[in-house]
């Protein structure tokens, strides 16, 4: 009969909870049924997605970053149709296609000091390469790291993570250094002891939207050299368009020494990651016809990869959606400041281009301030939980907490984003915040979704235990 995908997506459309719940990550069903925004989603394109009860949403997350031209963009689905139909030669390893050179090649043209490409699958693997790197390129062991950070999840990329909630439970990890985002004294302070390699730091910090001060990239860069240590910018998140440049350090007008990048190269479709570096490094690294292959991965330069990332680079380019991501992001953030003039609990707006935080904190009436601290007293951060649940579940406009314990919310829609999703996201932002502190307002619609939503949950199990075998 052969495999029909399409047939088998349909028929079985309604069975991913379940099937979740059962063979992957049984936590995950578990938190989105709690909060309310388990749904059957089905088709996508551009900022908007739908569920298969045919209601639109507004995607304000862009998959963490990676939906940067939006999803299902017809000019990268049309090149990896156009790929597979060649039929090429792929992955054969002893060979040199032309793909990955390529796409080398277009990278390196929009990042100036980087000469070499080392492609592979994701933002942690292109984080463990470049601390491989690093290491091999100045003969020191340690990397700093900032507070807040977040690199990946894998062993390395773990030891250079600064949310403690993500390393319990996984040491002992590589003996790397945390300090200061921002800490300049603290980077000349770690770089005396004489064994640093590199610091690792996100121009943006993807946690909580904490922006590097000015100057502090390229001041820290020169008391690295200094000392013979290298500067690693993970652009995992902040690259490809996403602050209305190609890269966030090119605001501070540094070269890194090295370069992480990932999420958006990928056209939403196809995992990639890449890391460059100086020629310097790799010649460090790759030193001789003996190592070779001393750093390698068995999917890096895939064709389908290459040619997403090939067809990412022409749509920024075609549609000049850094200057769209810029604009827009100035229009977003002009628009909150105006709502932030009206509710004096957000304490903050921030970010470049498209990668904004709204931060809330106490507000100043005696009755909002009471609920406020009785919100913080119960877990520290959750109101942004208060924010993110009815603008979706309200306004079906799919937003994040900006982090574990922090009352802030992040938005990263996607950069082909426009004049009516701005609006959208702004007349269901300012309703949200107008019934933020009112005491039948947010908290008690939060309060409404937690027990709607245990009450269905105990009841599934229930009906499943009534189901089971024997029972």
């Amino acid at each position: 009969m052969g495999f029909d995908i399409r047939a088998l997506i349909e028929q079985r459309q309604y069975d991913g909870e379940a099937l979740h719940a059962k063979y992957l990550n049984a936590q995950v069903p578990r938190v989105l049924g709690t909060i309310g925004m388990s749904r059957v989603l089905t088709t996508a394109t551009g900022s908007w997605y739908e569920d298969a009860e045919g209601n639109r949403y507004l995607d304000f997350l862009s998959g963490f970053g990676v939906h940067g031209v939006g999803h299902n963009h017809p000019a990268v689905r049309r090149a990896l149709h156009d790929v597979l139909d060649a039929e090429l030669a792929d992955m054969i390893q002893f060979d040199l296609p032309l793909l990955p050179g390529l796409l080398a090649e277009q990278l390196l043209k929009r990042s100036p000091g980087m000469d070499r490409v080392y492609f592979c699958n994701s933002g942690s693997e292109a984080v463990e390469s470049a601390l491989k790197f690093a290491r091999a390129a100045t003969g020191k062991s340690r990397v700093l790291y900032c507070d807040h950070a977040y690199h990946g999840l894998t062993a390395g990329s773990l030891s250079v993570n600064g949310a403690k909630e993500f390393r319990d439970g996984f040491g002992p990890l590589l003996p790397d250094t945390k300090i200061p985002f921002g800490d300049l004294d603290a980077i000349d302070r770690e770089l005396r002891r004489g064994d640093v390699a590199a610091l690792l730091v996100e121009p943006i910090q993807g946690k909580g939207v904490y922006v590097a001060p000015d100057g502090y990239l390229a001041e820290a860069q020169r008391l690295l050299h200094e000392r013979g240590a290298v500067l690693i910018c993970d652009e995992v998140q902040t690259g490809i368009g996403r602050t209305g440049k190609f890269f966030a350090h090119q605001y501070d007008g540094v070269t890194p020494d090295i370069i992480t990048v990932a999420k958006a190269l990928s056209g939403g479709y196809v995992p990639i990651a890449a890391t460059m570096a100086r020629a310097g490094i790799f010649e460090k690294v790759f030193s001789s016809l003996d190592r070779v292959f001393v750093h390698a991965s068995t999917f890096m330069g895939n064709a389908l990869a290459m040619t997403a990332g090939l067809a990412t680079l022409s749509v920024l380019d075609d549609e000049d959606l850094l200057a769209n991501a810029e604009r827009r992001g100035e229009q977003l953030r002009a628009g909150l400041r105006e709502i932030a003039g009206r509710h004096d609990l957000i304490h903050d707006i921030r970010g470049r281009g498209l990668m904004i935080g709204i931060e809330f904190g106490r507000p100043s009436g005696l009755k909002a301030r009471a609920m406020w601290t009785a919100l913080h007293a119960a877990r520290r951060g959750l109101f942004a939980q208060l924010v993110v649940v009815p603008l979706h579940n309200r306004h079906r406009i799919l937003t994040q907490v900006a982090g574990d314990h922090m009352a802030v919310i992040k938005l990263l829609p996607p950069l082909v984003v426009g004049d009516e999703e701005v609006a959208t996201f702004l007349t269901a932002f300012e309703d949200v915040m107008s019934d933020a502190m009112r005491p039948n307002g947010l908290a008690l619609d939060f309060g409404r979704t937690l027990v709607t939503q245990s009450f269905a949950a105990r009841q599934a199990a229930s009906t499943e235990r009534r189901n089971r075998p024997g029972e």
